[in-house]
């Protein structure tokens, strides 16, 4: 290796100790939830299980982050059941520095979109108009009031996609709300829409509703503003508690912070255009999808070495946060881009899901 690489892995003594964790109940409709495993708020203490006692193969650990690491990355993880297998920080980062989360920070919204419906703020089959008032967008009313907030956590709003500013006059009339998808920075509306229904800031309504509820790091990262776009940044164990808190059904030990069924909503697809997209999510094992900047339809898988339960939020560089239901897995990527800048999916990530199937099979 290049540089020094944090890696945990448990030691074998474990192994006289096998939890509940590692034998299926078959009478239990929901087995993740009673497994899995939550670190505890502000510590550093997170607990571990080994590659040996999963049965993974420890020869290809090291490839693996030698790969990672000639990759740009700056730090990986993987969670089994909630708990540390592994965890590497190269290329100069450490557990401390922050880094930006890019598009896979769009999760986050969908996340507080459930979450202010779950309280009655909002419904997302109502208008946007109804939340912002007319004139949001260069749209005639006929046009603007077809827009619902599904269509902006769907990407099908039908409005032009050719600027990423989402000041009115940009956002002008393409098609008919859900019937054209393109990927665009319109869904940052919908944090707009929570602000007006929760009559708070979007940062605050994030702050207590979610950061706060799953222990976030509060001290260093948050929500930096660019161009009137909100980018999240933080430390990789932040957006690790978070995938947990997807991967556990919206859960958070015994407290429910989002609602499994818009969470299940959430990640299938969620319009007949792309299959591989939910509500800003990223969604495997479909028939075909859609790229950001284009209009194409792809056949076949969106990563096909990927498990065809894995969803995925994906963001501008590479940042990523894999999903992996049948797996019990999450994983995290953080870092520059793998080869050239790419929006969202690259050729990394069944290039990397390649070197992960030779670990974890």
């Amino acid at each position: 290796m290049k540089v020094s690489i944090y890696v945990i892995l448990i030691g074998l003594f474990i192994l006289f100790n096998c939890s509940s964790e590692d034998t299926p109940n078959d009478g239990d409709p929901n087995p993740i939830e009673e497994s899995i495993y939550f670190p505890p708020f502000n510590s550093s203490s997170w607990e571990t299980k080994s590659i040996s006692d999963l049965g993974w193969n420890d020869n290809e650990i090291q490839p693996l982050l030698d790969y990672l690491e000639d990759q740009n990355t700056k730090s990986f993880m993987i969670l089994y059941d909630g708990k540390i297998v592994v965890e590497a920080y190269m290329n100069g980062h450490n557990t401390d520095k922050l880094w930006y989360w890019a598009s896979a920070g769009k999760t986050l919204t969908t996340t507080l979109s459930g979450i202010a419906q779950e309280e009655g703020l909002i419904s997302i089959n109502t208008k946007v108009s109804d939340y912002l008032g007319t004139g949001w967008t260069s749209a005639t009313l006929e046009k603007e009031n077809l827009i619902t907030c599904k269509h902006l956590l769907s990407m099908n709003s039908g409005l032009d996609d050719s600027s990423d500013n989402v000041a009115p006059e940009n956002l002008q009339y393409v098609a008919n709300a859900g019937t054209r998808w393109a990927y665009h920075n319109v869904y940052k509306k919908m944090q707009d829409v929570i602000s007006e229904a929760s009559n708070q800031t979007f940062k605050n309504y994030f702050n207590i509703k979610l950061r706060d509820k799953i222990g976030m790091n509060s001290t260093s990262g948050g929500w930096l503003e660019l161009n009137n776009f909100n980018v999240y940044w933080s430390d990789t164990r932040s957006m690790a508690r978070f995938g947990l808190l997807i991967y556990a059904n919206g859960k958070w030990n015994n407290e429910q912070i989002i609602s499994e069924t818009f969470l299940n909503e959430a990640t299938n697809t969620s319009q007949d255009i792309n299959k591989s997209y939910g509500y800003l999510w990223w969604l495997n094992g479909k028939s075909s999808y859609h790229l950001p900047g284009s209009q194409l339809e792809f056949n076949g898988e969106l990563v096909p070495n990927a498990p065809n339960d894995m969803f995925a939020a994906l963001g501008k560089n590479d940042q990523k946060i894999y999903i992996v239901p049948s797996k019990k897995l999450v994983v995290i990527r953080m870092g520059e881009a793998a080869e050239s800048e790419t929006f969202a999916l690259s050729s990394f990530d069944n290039d990397l899901w390649e070197k992960i199937n030779e670990l974890i099979d």
